[in-house]
């Protein structure tokens, strides 16, 4: 629980008490590889603080899952579209590797905000954080070829380069394997 405290204090100092009210409506789940936390059409109820492992984000195809997105540890997940509306999600969540998360529930961060000073405060500044990052993916996904994309994760996110398999690297990016292939092998 150290680590979430951590995290959160980075973002707003808590006082003590409101560190114990935000603690008690956490609660610790380990999750093995290969778990959907959330499947299409289901209503997110949860923010995940991931201790250890890494999740993707992506969308069921027939063919092949679109992958849009990762988190890995000392970062939040959610499907926080479906989270902030309590409507159906279009997409799904999946552990990558043997995953340890605190989950925070719809009605206990509605506590939190009731409950404390900081609550409020605290959301905003993750909800913005949250918009800047998917910004900076929209704008990257427009504006940038996908050697340079996969270049940019090369440096900013080197463990998701070393530790998911290509296949979703190559979604993420907006290629096919084969083509991550190419760039890998035109950029080594």
């Amino acid at each position: 629980m150290q680590k979430i405290k951590e995290f959160l204090n980075a973002i707003t100092p808590l006082s003590p008490e409101e560190w114990i009210i935000f603690s008690s409506k956490l609660t610790s789940y380990e999750v093995p590889k290969k778990t959907i936390l959330l499947k299409h059409g289901a209503t997110e109820n949860y923010l995940y603080f991931i201790e250890k492992g890494m999740i993707r984000y992506y969308i069921p195809k027939e063919e092949n899952d679109l992958t849009f997105g990762f988190a890995f540890e000392n970062e939040l997940a959610s499907a926080y579209d479906s989270f902030l509306t309590q409507s159906p999600c279009r997409y799904e969540i999946e552990t990558l590797a043997d995953t340890k998360i605190w989950r925070l529930t719809h009605a206990g961060l509605a506590e939190i905000y009731e409950e404390t000073k900081v609550g409020n405060k605290m959301g905003r500044l993750i909800t913005e954080t949250l918009f800047r990052k998917e910004m900076k993916k929209e704008l990257s996904l427009r504006d940038e070829s996908a050697e340079e994309r996969y270049l940019k994760l090369f440096t900013e996110r080197p463990k998701l380069l070393q530790e998911i398999p290509l296949k979703y690297v190559a979604s993420y990016v907006g290629v096919t394997p084969q083509a991550l292939s190419r760039i890998r092998k035109r950029i080594s």
